[in-house]
């Protein structure tokens, strides 16, 4: 699997085919629609993704999946707490 820093299976992420997205690790934070603050917040704190965090999961961490899918089902908690 390639997991992002916040937990997303950029595999299976519909912008890889839509968008040709390598992933988040690839791109080093910084996809097609900007800058991601969640990836740059890792990497400031030197840390391989949120998962690793003191903090975890955050109220950043959790903001940003809730934005990002309402009715989610807290996969990329989980993917992160395997990692």
């Amino acid at each position: 699997m390639n997991i992002s820093n916040c937990g997303i299976d950029c595999d299976g992420c519909r912008f890889k085919s839509e968008r040709n997205c390598p992933g988040c690790h690839a791109l080093e934070g910084k996809p097609f629609w900007g800058n991601c603050a969640l990836y740059l917040c890792a990497a400031e704190k030197k840390l391989p993704h949120c998962g690793k965090c003191p903090e975890f999961p955050c109220e950043k961490l959790m903001d940003a999946h809730k934005a990002e899918n309402p009715e989610g089902n807290g996969i990329e908690i989980e993917n992160l707490k395997m990692l």
